[in-house]
C-alpha cells in the first residue's frame, strides 16, 4: 500500500508539474492558485486511487503504469469536490489547513484590495475546483493506457461524476429541508460517498482491465455497503472526531448542520426536549465548545451513537462476507481487505 501510494503522489505531481508552466505563461498571478491546490494535494489518504488501482488488479489488469495515474486522476476529481463542498457549507480548514475560499478571502484582506472578500475567495474557489474537475479529465484521457481501456473506463468515469453531484445536491436539500430521515440521509450516503469514493472507483479499474460481469458485479456487493460504512464513520468523527486526526474542529458537522444518519437516528429516539434542543442548536455557525459538548451528549445519550455504531459493523460485515466470496486473486483479496479496515476504522 505504501508503495501504491508513493506511485500515486508521484503521478499526480508530475501531472500538474506538467501543468504549472502553461499557467504561469497566462499570467504570475496564477501561483497563488497553484500553491492553494499544492497544499491541498499534499494531503489526503488516496483511498479512490487505491480502490480503482485494486478493481483493475481484481480483474486481471497487469503492471502496465498508466493504471496509476489513470487512478490518480480521481485525487484531482475529489479535489474539485472538497473545495466546492467547502465553499457551499462555509467552512473554515480543509486537512488542517485553511479551506481555499477561506484562503483566499486572506490574500484579498492581506492585499487590501476594495471590494467584498468573502465573494473574491468564494469565486476563485470555485474556479480552482472546476480546474481540478478539468484536469481530472486531462489527466484520465493522458495516463498512457490504450483508447479501448479509456473507453470502456470513460463510461464508469461519467457515471460518477453524475452521480456525486446529484449526491451533493440531495446532501443540501435535506439542510435546507430540516427533516432528514435515515432512508433520506442513507439516500445521501449512497450517491455522495459510497458510490464515489468506493464502488466507482473500483467499477473504473475493473472497466479498464475488461472485468468479467461476475468480477463488477461482486465488486459491488463489497463496494457499495463499505462505501456507505466509510461514510457513516465519516459522520461519527465529524461530531466526535480528534481535531488533529480529522484535520477540522471539533463538532464541525454540528456547526454546518449537517442532516447525517447520525443525527437522523439520534432525533428518532430523542425525546421531544432532546429534539428540540437538538434542532435548535444544530446548523448555528457560532456553537463553541460547551455547544457541542451538550449536543454529543445528547446523541450518546438517546442512543444514536451507539445505532450509527452498529449501522457501520453491519454494513462492513456485509462487504468483508462479499468479498470472501468475490471470484478474484487473493492477491486482491487481501489488499482490499486491508483498505477495508482503513476505509472503515481510518487506519491508514
Amino acid at each position: 500500500m505504501s508503495r501504491l501510494r508513493k506511485e500515486i503522489d508521484e503521478a499526480l505531481l508530475d501531472f500538474v508539474g506538467r501543468q504549472r508552466p502553461a499557467l504561469l505563461d497566462i499570467s504570475a498571478d496564477l501561483a497563488p492558485l497553484m500553491s492553494a491546490l499544492d497544499a491541498l494535494l499534499s494531503g489526503g489518504k488516496r483511498l479512490r486511487p487505491s480502490f480503482c488501482y485494486w478493481g483493475w488488479r481484481a480483474a486481471g489488469g497487469g503492471t502496465d503504469p498508466g493504471i496509476v495515474a489513470a487512478a490518480a486522476s480521481l485525487e484531482l476529481l475529489q479535489a474539485s469536490a472538497l473545495i466546492h463542498d467547502d465553499v457551499m457549507d462555509s467552512s473554515d480548514t480543509r486537512r488542517g489547513q485553511p479551506s481555499v475560499h477561506r484562503r483566499f478571502e486572506a490574500l484579498h484582506r492581506a492585499q487590501g484590495w476594495p471590494g467584498d472578500a468573502q465573494a473574491f475567495g468564494g469565486g476563485t474557489a470555485i474556479l480552482l475546483g472546476d480546474l481540478c474537475l478539468a484536469w481530472s479529465s486531462e489527466m484520465f484521457e493522458t495516463c498512457g493506457l490504450d483508447d479501448e481501456r479509456r473507453r470502456r473506463g470513460r463510461a464508469v468515469y461519467d457515471v460518477m461524476r453524475t452521480e456525486v453531484m446529484c449526491g451533493q445536491y440531495l446532501d443540501m436539500l435535506e439542510g435546507t429541508r430540516g427533516e432528514a430521515t435515515v432512508e433520506t440521509a442513507l439516500r445521501v450516503v449512497e450517491y455522495k460517498a459510497a458510490k464515489y469514493t468506493i464502488e466507482r472507483p473500483l467499477h473504473l479499474g475493473a472497466a479498464l482491465a475488461g472485468a468479467d460481469p461476475r468480477v463488477t458485479a461482486a465488486l459491488t456487493g463489497y463496494g457499495l455497503p463499505l462505501g456507505i460504512a466509510f461514510q457513516l464513520r465519516d459522520d461519527v468523527l465529524g461530531v466526535f472526531g480528534d481535531p488533529a486526526e480529522t484535520g477540522k474542529p471539533a463538532g464541525d458537522d454540528l456547526r454546518e448542520g449537517k442532516r447525517t444518519v447520525l443525527v437522523a437516528l439520534t432525533l428518532e429516539r430523542a425525546s421531544a426536549a432532546q429534539a428540540a434542543a437538538l434542532q435548535r442548536r444544530l446548523g448555528d455557525p457560532a456553537l463553541d465548545r460547551p455547544g457541542v459538548d451538550e449536543l454529543r451528549a445528547i446523541i450518546e445519550e438517546t442512543g444514536g451513537l451507539a445505532a450509527c455504531e452498529a449501522l457501520i459493523d453491519r454494513y462492513a460485515r456485509e462487504a468483508r462476507e462479499a468479498l470472501a466470496a468475490a471470484p478474484i486473486t487473493e492477491e486482491a483479496r487481501e489488499a482490499l481487505t486491508d483498505l477495508a479496515t482503513a476505509a472503515v476504522a481510518r487506519l491508514a
